[in-house]
């Protein structure tokens, strides 16, 4: 292929959420339209969650200490990865190897045995903390691999996964290391639940982006990781390459705590510094998966933006099917972007029913071809954060 921009390969897809516990049971779920809702009681109420069953995590992830969970999901997932990219923990140790890992949650508000002992007036004693101290996601993919490269942990809202992601694609391309581990992990817990219930922007049945009658987003959980590797070094080995990533855009809103910015300049600002990277027009993408949260304001700029930058192009929220993760959502769809690359489709937005009158974009209705080559991830977090990453189907 010809290359455009500072293409990085593409060699390995992690992933598990509510969809799936693998890349592949993922997929099937995906095209099946088949949602996995699953409820948690909160005082009174019942509310719906993207959840992962205990079939689809780790081993020891129902034990042990709470605050270690997310970084094992973020382990999972980098195995599964490593093992499409068909590398060994020899080859691993023979080459500079970095890990940067998206998060929101992290470890940083899920010890809830330790406060639950706390505020009971009792002394929880110093392993919880030293527990919490070792519960880095990235620090725990660097330590299950012995990896010795750079390692960095992204916790920019919901945009952590996508820009720790562009992130690992800078030091690959720059040579800072060979191969990358790269993406985002995060888990549900019940501070982060009641938290999102006091901002009033959850819904009460299972989420509806960009639907009329959208009334907020569900939470999720899980881990998307990629393995981003030089040119040099899948020669070297002959690996397969899954997809290129070719374009990288991040940009900053500047306007609130937790809106978007109503225009969508912030947005259009990470687009085209993505589209420039990648040396691509607009005209180029042939497919978008959106952020869709199915938050009024959230869709609402997308559903502006996208028909605006992108007449045509068909584009859908995957949030149906795998709740709000969080900051493993851009990680966990870059999976899912290279994915309908690699199938030459893309599912249908699960749970829109309605057009909004408030802007012209329609997400597709039902499972659609995607007979181009270019696809196109975006991330639109609290604080104005957004992401944008582009992809090329391996071959195409």
């Amino acid at each position: 292929m010809t290359r455009t921009g500072r293409a990085v390969p593409v060699t390995g897809l992690g992933c598990l959420s509510a969809a799936g516990g693998t890349v592949s049971e993922m997929t099937e779920t995906l095209f099946s339209g088949r949602r996995r809702v699953a409820w948690r009681v909160v005082g009174e109420d019942r509310y719906p969650v993207f959840e992962l069953d205990s079939g689809s995590v780790p081993v020891g992830y129902f034990e042990g200490p709470e605050c270690r969970r997310c970084g094992l999901l973020a382990v999972a997932a980098a195995e599964e990865a490593l093992a499409e990219a068909a590398l060994t923990g020899e080859q691993l140790q023979d080459r500079r190897v970095g890990v940067c890992m998206g998060t929101t949650v992290g470890s940083a508000m899920n010890n809830e045995a330790f406060y639950r002992e706390f505020r009971a007036g009792r002394m929880p004693g110093v392993e919880p903390i030293r527990q919490y101290l070792r519960a880095n996601p990235a620090a725990m993919v660097a330590e299950a691999f012995g990896l010795t490269g750079p390692c960095q942990t992204v916790t920019n809202a919901c945009s952590s996964g996508s820009v720790a992601i562009g992130h690992a694609a800078a030091w690959v391309s720059s040579g800072i290391c060979e191969i990358a581990i790269a993406g985002g992990s995060d888990m549900l817990c019940n501070v982060i639940h009641a938290g999102f219930l006091s901002l009033l922007i959850t819904d009460s049945d299972p989420c509806r982006p960009f639907d009329r009658d959208r009334r907020g987003l569900n939470l999720g959980e899980g881990a998307g990781v990629v393995v981003l590797e030089s040119e040099q070094s899948v020669r070297r080995r002959g690996a397969s390459i899954q997809a290129w990533l070719c374009g990288y855009g991040n940009s900053s809103d500047a306007y609130h705590i937790s809106a978007p910015e109503p225009t969508g300049q912030g947005l259009k600002r990470a687009l085209i510094q993505a589209l420039s990277e990648a040396r691509l027009k607009a005209d180029d993408i042939d497919f978008i998966n959106a952020h869709g949260t199915g938050t009024p304001e959230n869709d609402r700029v997308e559903g502006r933006v996208f028909p605006e930058m992108f007449p045509g192009v068909p584009f859908s929220s995957t949030k149906g099917f795998t709740g709000h993760a969080l900051g493993a959502a851009g990680g966990i769809e870059a999976v899912i972007t290279v994915l309908c690359l690699r199938e030459r489709r893309m599912p249908a937005n699960v749970g829109f029913e309605h057009a909004d009158p408030e802007f012209p974009g329609r997400p597709v209705r039902e499972n659609t071809p995607v007979p181009g080559s270019y696809g196109l991830s975006d991330s639109v977090a609290f604080g104005g954060n957004n992401a944008v990453l582009i992809f090329k189907g391996a071959g195409q």
